[in-house]
């Protein structure tokens, strides 16, 4: 697999407008393709904005040439899995060829907006993975054109099948950063998702998966690993450790984020967040090459997409400076 760089479009900070008019200014300047996250809410009320990603990934399919995925959406509280199928296969029926889905276990953030009970990390976990195989089905019931059903520990779906499906469906991708789930996610998934951490993290990551794919008898090389990688880079290291603090505080919380339900109890926390909290977190540099550095030592592990978010404002000189200096230098 040849090494892409996409944009990671940030809903939870730009109008769903200036997100495609971004997305398509990166795809102009040598980025890939476009992940945008599946969120009800922003992490701090300071970043202001949380649309509908299936809409915002339609206009993207419209505007841009690359790939497209919802990196993540939670196919267990808000959605029931059926309705995620439905929506990701609509997207690869209009858009061949260019569509990826990427499924997480949720946020109570996010989640908690439909007044379920919140459960603890191993249910949601499970959720996920029954979700997975209701998705999968129903994938199968499209290129089939033959009704499904499921009844499981936590979904009912009564018979039914996908009516509009893509002559391939799309391809299943898991968000971890756990190796217990990493391991599942090879048996069931066609591919990973992690967040910048630690390398020999991820190594161990990656060692997991690729165990669990060569247990469902596939080869752990076809299989593509996707890393979101959050940075923060200005005209001057002051003005990139600025935009760190304030947009994106939520990257200097060493703690799991999950069961925290609102904006607002982030923005108290963040209060508690120092600089120093994003060291071995996230590079906040103005020098393009210690960026271009640090990314390439992801490269160099083995990821096959890294979809880069730049945590500023300053989307378009950020853009521009990248796909001039950074891009072209970072090599498999």
């Amino acid at each position: 697999m040849g090494l892409t760089i996409g944009y990671a479009a940030m809903l939870e900070q730009f109008h769903p407008t200036e997100a495609v008019a971004l997305s398509a200014y990166a795809e102009e300047h040598g980025f890939s393709g476009t992940m945008a996250a599946d969120h009800f809410q922003p992490w701090v009320p300071a970043q202001g904005e949380s649309s509908f990603v299936w809409n915002v990934l339609t206009a993207l399919g419209e505007r841009t040439r690359g790939d497209l995925g919802p990196g993540v959406t939670a196919p267990t509280f808000r959605w029931h899995p059926a309705m995620v199928a439905q929506a990701s296969a609509t997207l690869a029926a209009m858009y061949p060829g260019r569509h990826w889905l990427g499924l997480g276990s949720g946020e109570a953030l996010n989640e908690h907006v439909v007044a379920g009970y919140w459960p603890e990390a191993p249910e949601r976990i499970n959720r996920m993975f029954e979700a997975i195989d209701v998705i999968k089905k129903l994938f199968q019931s499209g290129l089939d054109n033959k009704d499904v059903k499921h009844s499981g520990q936590f979904y009912k779906m009564e018979s039914t099948r996908l009516w509009t499906m893509p002559e391939v469906a799309p391809e299943i991708l898991v968000a971890t950063a756990g190796p217990v789930t990493a391991k599942r996610a090879g048996r069931h998934a066609d591919g990973l998702i992690t967040v910048g951490a630690p390398l020999e993290k991820i190594s161990m990551l990656f060692g997991k998966f690729d165990d669990g794919v060569r247990e469902s008898g596939r080869d752990p090389e076809a299989m593509p690993k996707v890393l979101q990688l959050h940075l923060s880079w200005a005209a001057t290291d002051e003005e990139a450790l600025a935009n760190a603090m304030t947009e994106w505080p939520n990257g200097g919380m060493k703690f799991p984020k999950a069961d925290i339900r609102s904006p607002h109890d982030f923005e108290q926390m963040a209060k508690l967040v120092r600089p120093e909290d994003f060291e071995g977190r996230m590079v906040i540099s103005a020098d393009p090459d210690e960026h271009r550095a640090y990314i390439q030592k992801f490269v160099d592990l083995g990821f096959d997409r890294i979809y880069l978010h730049n945590v500023g404002r300053n989307q378009r000189e950020w853009i521009e400076v990248f796909g001039r200096e950074v891009l072209p230098k970072l090599t498999r």
